[in-house]
């Protein structure tokens, strides 16, 4: 049963508070909720994060004390994690009941870590973007990768973890978020077998013959981590049945039963639920009518034209931008009575700019929006523009103005954007969208799907969007709204709640 976005803060609320009763809780991620960085003058700032994910979570503390544990990614976050000993320390989030823990890495530890097997390894291979017969080389730096990276920086975490779980009583619950940390749940076991865990993915779950890229050793660990959980959650049901699928091929003696989605192993039974993540829609919608996001606004307005398409992504080659405008480019050229009257706005954000298969696509992207230009463009009129850089308000002001959005990654675990786009649009705008975002499970019926590989396809979608008659613009945006609204993101978290609440009441009547 749906629980409705006017309602579901107080759902929130309600599922805190019960949690408060029974146990304490503790949140781990590789990014926190806070990133301290030194100001002009040499001191001490702090900013919170900006994601919709991370404002769903700090939200708990608004009920509940909640320890968040979480890497010091930057000398700021060393510094303060030195000056705290190394223990827990109040974050200073007025209104808060926060509590953060760092975990320190050594730099050569962490970069094992993060940039050679978290990322590109498991996000190429988990968003299934590797050249098979070319890539991955799994050799001997991903292999001391491995071990003294990822194993290293899941058992930190594990540590601090387990730190702060022993001063609780009963055991707290424990809330492990994405790629970056499947293992630490088995750490954490063998110490406190009592803890309730629960481990979210953001990312796709590929089925095992991709798995079968990875070392056996290096998949059936983290396989077996994630199974020393009691829920593991991912952003789909294609996603759950994926892992369940996984399991029972790389874990000897698992016990699969997919209509109940569990796993049981040595008599541990995990439960693998469908979480779809979502937006804000409250807070999106106070934005819009902020300075700034009307500001960025006027200022987009006279770039359109009698039709406007906008794309807002990040800059990586799971986004399939490159297709994307390809697919803009055989409709220019397929018709021509667009030429002059459809404007592409494309909102790219940089991301791991390190990371070389990065900035290849990145020169990829950035070549093809010049051909297109220098294809098609004039004096008065150039197909695409492009905004490269990390703007937030500016890519919300910019979907406020679509008449279609384009949203076609290979793959994706969920993609917000195509949650954001109709929230805040005013301009009855139609989503084209490819069945391989997480979003189209939930949004499919109302979106226009197409295959992320079909150019012809999705060449003829956008044709389709551009060419609706109002009305039908009209009744998909407004399905799309209702959608949203009824599935926002104080539900995605209140049910994962509500799911280890009812876990917590079970072990309380059998403690007794």
């Amino acid at each position: 049963m749906s629980i409705s976005w006017e309602n579901s803060k107080t759902r929130l609320s309600q599922l805190c508070q019960e949690l408060l009763e029974q146990r304490g809780l503790i949140l781990a991620s590789n990014r926190g909720p806070i990133e301290y960085y030194l100001n002009a003058d040499g001191k001490w700032q702090w900013r919170r994060g900006s994601s919709g994910v991370v404002n769903a979570l700090c939200a708990i503390s608004q009920y509940v004390n909640l320890t968040w544990v979480a890497s010091a990614l930057g000398g700021a976050d060393r510094s303060v994690a030195e000056r705290a000993q190394g223990e827990c320390f109040e974050a200073p989030l007025p209104g808060h009941n926060l509590y953060l823990r760092f975990v320190v890495s050594p730099g050569n530890t962490y970069h094992k870590f993060y940039s050679i097997f978290c990322n590109p390894l498991l996000w190429f291979l988990q968003h299934c973007m590797w050249n098979s017969a070319h890539t991955p080389n799994v050799d001997a730096k991903v292999y001391d990768a491995w071990g003294n990276g990822y194993v290293a920086v899941n058992k930190s975490f594990a540590q601090a973890v387990i730190s702060e779980a022993r001063r609780h009583n009963p055991p707290p619950l424990v809330m492990l978020h994405d790629y970056h940390l499947y293992l630490a749940a088995g750490y954490i076991r063998e110490q406190i077998p009592d803890v309730i865990l629960q481990h979210f993915t953001h990312i796709p779950w590929p089925g095992p013959y991709y798995w079968q890229l990875l070392p056996s050793p290096m998949r059936k660990a983290i396989c077996e981590g994630l199974c020393a959980n009691d829920i593991v959650g991912f952003q789909t049901t294609r996603d759950v049945q994926s892992f369940l699928h996984t399991c029972e091929a790389f874990i000897k003696g698992a016990e699969v039963d997919y209509r109940n989605r569990t796993i049981s192993i040595m008599g541990h039974m995990t439960k693998v639920n469908p979480y779809p993540l979502s937006v804000d829609v409250a807070h999106l919608r106070k934005a819009v009518s902020t300075p700034l996001v009307k500001g960025f606004e006027e200022k987009l307005r006279p770039l359109r034209t009698k039709k406007t398409i906008v794309r807002v992504d990040r800059m990586e080659p799971s986004k399939n931008i490159v297709r994307g405008f390809k697919a803009f480019d055989l409709l220019l050229e397929r018709y021509p009575k667009f030429l002059g009257n459809v404007k592409f706005l494309a909102f790219l954000v940089p991301s791991r700019t390190h990371i070389k298969q990065y900035q290849r696509y990145a020169q990829e992207v950035n070549e093809i929006i010049e051909a297109i230009n220098n294809k098609y463009g004039n004096l008065e009129w150039q197909p695409i523009t492009v905004f490269y850089e990390n703007n937030y308000a500016q890519a919300i002001a910019g979907l406020r103005l679509y008449d279609v959005l384009l949203v076609n990654p290979v793959i994706d675990g969920m993609n917000l954007v195509a949650k954001e786009g109709p929230t805040v649009n005013n301009c009855a705008g139609v989503l084209v969208l490819t069945d391989t975002a997480g979003a189209h499970e939930q949004l499919g019926e109302h979106a226009i799907s197409i295959s992320p590989t079909d150019l012809e396809g999705t060449a003829e979608a956008l044709y389709q969007a551009l060419s609706m008659s109002a009305e039908e613009r009209r009744r998909r945006a407004a399905a799309l709204r209702q959608l949203i609204e009824e599935e926002d993101i104080t539900v995605w978290l209140s049910r994962q709640l509500e799911d280890l609440t009812a876990l917590a009441r079970e072990r309380s009547l059998q403690a007794i």
